[in-house]
């Protein structure tokens, strides 16, 4: 993050920019689909830009599928193992990765059929969701939202962090929660995404975020 210069934006104008960046991503891995991330601590929301940026895409005539990982939560017993509030397991296995390479990234591989799974796991019912899937048009946008994103070598084409300062995150995280906080730093640490994601939010005022811009873009 060094270096980085922010500039206030709107969100609105932001999902704006975003869309119109998006419209001339090419995969790398010649797949029809690209893969963009929006990470954030749930506390950042960083749904709420991917929804913007599916809005602002939908506007331009292109169709795209919104996914949040919290729809491939593990089951209570593996998540809850060592108790309600592990942060080891908060951070390695909350999540189902497995389950998502298999629904989710599988299928927009180079050749694959587009066919996704936009859920897996319901974790009020701790049960499968038994959601129908979705197919994604060659040309529409796979936008994943969720904590923790940039530790687990998805193929993200483009990926944005939504930033909090270690106060606003705690501030904005219910006190339910702030067990999780310590997982958020270690991410922080060990993974550098405001140092390694192609664009960088600032929401530390959820009513007046900033960004550093789009990558490549002329100064």
């Amino acid at each position: 993050m060094d270096g980085v210069r922010f500039e206030a934006i709107t969100w609105d104008r932001l999902g704006d920019l975003l869309a119109e960046r998006l419209l001339d991503l090419k995969p790398a891995d010649d797949s029809p689909w690209p893969r963009i991330a929006f990470d954030g601590a749930p506390a950042a929301r960083p749904g709420d830009l991917a929804a913007l940026v599916a809005e602002a895409l939908r506007l331009r005539g292109r169709p795209s599928l919104t996914v949040d990982t919290h729809g491939f939560l593990r089951p209570a017993s593996l998540r809850l193992e060592y108790g309600h509030q592990d942060v080891e397991a908060y951070y390695n296995g909350w999540f189902d990765t497995g389950a998502l390479w298999r629904e989710v990234f599988g299928p927009l591989e180079a050749g694959g059929d587009g066919r996704i799974l936009p859920d897996f796991w319901d974790p009020a019912t701790d049960r499968a969701t038994r959601s129908p899937y979705s197919r994604l048009p060659p040309g529409g946008f796979l936008l994943l939202h969720g904590p923790l994103l940039l530790r687990h070598w998805f193929p993200f084409d483009l990926t944005v962090h939504v930033l909090l300062s270690s106060g606003a995150l705690r501030r904005r995280t219910p006190e339910t929660d702030h067990w999780t906080l310590p997982a958020f730093a270690r991410y922080e640490r060990e993974t550098d995404p405001a140092g390694t994601a192609d664009v960088l939010v600032r929401a530390d005022d959820p009513r007046h975020p900033a960004w550093g811009g789009l990558p490549g873009a002329a100064d």
